[in-house]
C-alpha cells in the first residue's frame, strides 16, 4: 500500500511512522510512505502557503494554489490513483470499520491541515472524503495522519508477526477487548483469573467474550445501542451484570 502525506511538516509523519508495527511494515515492503511539502510549490521569496480568511477574524487559511499543484504532481508520481483524505474536525469520525476499507485500498493521500484550515473551494475539488479522529482540536492534521497510518499499517497482510492479533483488537466485532493478564500469576495487586489457567479453551473463549460484552455495556454503551444481541451474547451480558451487581452504565461495584 502506498500512502502520500501532504504536510508543512512530511517529515514528521515519517519519523511517527518509524517504529512499531507501521516500521515492520514499511521494512517488509508492505508500506510505501512520501511526504509532499506544499510550501515546495509555492511561489515568491517566502514560499507563502497561507493567508487571513475573508469576512475577517483571527487564523490563517492555507492557500488553493500551493496545495492544488503539490497534489496535481502527487497524483503524477505514481499511476494507481490515490484516495484523498482530508483530516479535519468537520470529517467523519474514523472507525475500525472505515480503517478496513482504507487498509484495503492500494493508494491513500492523506491531507493535512494547518491554521484555520484549507480553502473550501480546494477541499470541494480535489478531496474525496474528509475524516476526523475525535471531537477535539488539534494544532495540524499531522498527528491525525500518524494515527490513520498506524492503523491502517498494522492490517496490512505480513505486518503483525500473529496474523490473529488483529482480529481480536478492540473494535473489530464491534466491542472492546477483554481484559488480559500475564506473568505472574499472584501479585499484590491481584491474581489471574482462574479460568485463563485452566486450559479450557471453550471456557475461556466464554469469558473472553462475556468480559468485552460486559465491558463495551459499561464503558462504550454507545457502541450496543441498536445492535441486536444475539440469544447467546445476551445472556452472556446478563450473567455478567448480575455478577457485577450493575443495573446501569456507569454503575459502580
Amino acid at each position: 500500500m502506498r500512502i502520500d502525506i501532504v504536510s508543512l511538516f512530511p517529515e514528521f509523519v515519517e519519523q511517527c511512522a518509524g517504529f512499531g508495527v507501521t516500521g515492520r511494515a514499511r521494512e517488509r515492503g508492505l508500506l510505501d510512505l512520501h511526504g509532499w511539502n506544499p510550501r515546495d510549490w509555492a511561489e515568491g521569496n517566502y514560499r507563502k502557503v497561507d493567508d487571513r480568511t475573508f469576512g475577517g477574524g483571527p487564523g490563517m487559511v492555507m492557500l488553493v494554489e500551493p496545495l492544488r499543484r503539490c497534489l496535481a504532481a502527487l497524483r503524477q508520481a505514481d499511476p494507481l490513483p490515490p484516495r484523498v483524505v482530508y483530516l479535519s474536525p468537520q470529517g467523519r469520525p474514523l472507525d475500525q470499520a472505515r480503517v478496513r476499507e482504507l487498509a484495503a485500498l492500494p493508494r491513500l493521500a492523506l491531507l493535512c491541515g494547518r491554521y484555520e484550515g484549507v480553502d473550501e473551494r480546494l477541499v470541494q475539488a480535489e478531496v474525496d472524503e474528509e475524516i476526523s479522529i475525535g471531537d477535539y482540536v488539534l494544532s495540524g492534521g499531522e498527528l491525525a495522519a500518524a494515527v490513520v497510518v498506524d492503523a491502517v499499517a498494522r492490517l496490512q497482510e505480513g505486518a503483525l508477526n500473529d496474523a490473529g492479533s488483529a482480529s481480536q483488537d478492540s473494535f473489530e466485532d464491534g466491542l472492546l477487548d477483554c481484559p488480559h493478564y500475564s506473568h505472574p500469576v499472584e501479585h499484590a495487586y491481584g491474581t489471574v483469573p482462574e479460568v485463563l489457567r485452566s486450559g479450557n479453551h471453550a471456557a475461556i473463549a466464554r469469558w473472553r467474550r462475556q468480559q468485552a460484552l460486559g465491558r463495551t455495556w459499561q464503558r462504550r454503551p454507545d457502541l450496543l445501542a441498536g445492535r441486536v444481541l444475539s440469544k447467546a451474547d445476551q445472556a452472556l451480558l446478563d450473567e455478567w451484570r448480575r455478577e457485577q451487581g450493575r443495573d446501569a452504565p456507569g454503575d459502580a461495584v
